[in-house]
């Protein structure tokens, strides 16, 4: 990996991945000020969560059709103009006048977002092959995973100043725009699998597994996101008022995700596709049964480490196992398709919460959160565990 810090390229990539992070989550720990500082608007409860999907809506809808945009415009071209638009649309807290603007801007933030991945995605495709390729995207995932500590840190720091503060962070963006410009060049040209690779025609029983996949995406995350929208808010009711305490949290999420990442392959070999995606599941819905349970700083951040964990297990075992399982000719359209079953389940997490919580307050919510998990964790070992033959065979 020491080689690949020696790649300006890389470097530039790795930073861009940085800003993917702080898309969503990053506000989390100003939101109960938000949230009291527009207390007039009509479901302002409802509309300060959104903040925090918005984009993910955005994303879902735009990285189809970005997929089919970035041969056009290039690479390059695109991820600057996402990184430009990140940094204008994501700081638009500093200056919003209501929580409508505010929550227009987190959409367009959401089009920046959708750019970035899409042009970070083919530029990586180019740059890098085989091995190389398999090195750069566990270092990539050590980056957004370590990057998100410093900067959810900072925000926490920065929302016990103001609630708005965080906003200022989207600014990297355009910090990082000579650096994109100077390190990067555009291919010149396009490399293509070969179609007489075996899984060319894809697996037996791929249109079940590329199914299952999607709604196991979208699940993991209208799970996962709980945390970022609700864990201010939770924390306040447990007495724990202080932003940076929420911020804690997220920190220690990310620690979850960043640290199984770089166990990953290892977890992999020794269990199996199925047993990783059971086993990301068991470790999402423990950490909700645990946080629904505690009330003590240190514990509720333990159990954000296991909610962390969950996806940093569950999402490239998906993303590897789905695209393995489809036929080569529909890849682009796997992606797309679990790009956007990702985004629209972080989308759809408050909204799922806030009955919930009008019917039972948190711990209902958390605990059929858990329990949802560990549905997720039963259809993930029965379908994609490795078989001879089958559905999602190896």
């Amino acid at each position: 990996m020491g080689s690949l810090l020696k790649d300006r390229r890389a470097v530039a990539l790795l930073l861009a991945a940085t800003l993917t992070v702080m898309s969503n989550a990053i506000i989390s720990p100003g939101l109960p000020g938000i949230a009291a500082y527009f207390a007039a608007t009509p479901n302002a409860d409802l509309l300060t969560r959104l903040l925090i999907t918005a984009p993910s809506l955005t994303v879902a809808v735009i990285a189809p059709f970005a997929g089919l945009l970035v041969d056009r415009v290039g690479r390059k071209a695109m991820l600057m103009t996402g990184a430009g638009l990140f940094g204008l649309a994501g700081s638009a807290g500093l200056w919003a006048p209501s929580l409508q603007v505010l929550l227009a801007s987190r959409l367009v933030l959401g089009i920046g977002v959708a750019m970035l991945m899409t042009a970070m995605t083919a530029l990586v495709a180019q740059y890098f092959h085989g091995a190389a390729r398999g090195r750069f995207m566990g270092l990539q995932m050590t980056f957004i995973n370590f990057g998100g500590l410093v900067f959810i840190a900072a925000a926490g720091q920065l929302a016990n100043h103001s609630a708005f503060y965080p906003f200022a962070l989207y600014l990297a963006g355009l910090v990082y725009l000579p650096v994109l410009y100077f390190c990067l060049e555009e291919p010149k040209s396009h490399s293509h699998e070969d179609a007489s690779h075996p899984s060319a025609q894809g697996q037996d029983g791929w249109q079940m597994v590329f199914a299952l996949g999607l709604m196991l995406m979208a699940l993991t995350f209208a799970t996962f996101y709980i945390l970022p929208t609700q864990i201010a808010f939770y924390l306040g009711q447990l007495g724990h008022t202080d932003p940076s305490t929420a911020a804690l949290m997220m920190v220690c999420v990310t620690f979850g995700a960043g640290t199984i990442a770089i166990v990953y392959p290892k977890l992999r070999a020794a269990l199996g596709r199925g047993g990783v995606l059971g086993a990301g599941f068991v470790m999402l819905g423990a950490g909700f049964w645990m946080i629904s349970y505690v009330q003590l700083v240190p514990m509720i951040a333990a159990a954000s480490v296991l909610v962390g964990i969950g996806p940093g297990l569950i999402v490239p075992t998906l993303f590897n196992s789905t695209l393995d399982a489809v036929p080569m000719r529909h890849h682009g359209m796997a992606s797309g398709a679990l790009t956007f079953s990702l985004f629209i389940g972080q989308f759809i997490s408050p909204i799922l919460t806030q009955p919930l919580l009008r019917a039972g307050g948190y711990h209902l919510a958390f605990m059929v959160f858990a329990a949802t998990a560990l549905v997720g964790a039963l259809l993930a070992v029965t379908v994609f565990r490795e078989r001879k033959t089958g559905l999602a065979s190896v």
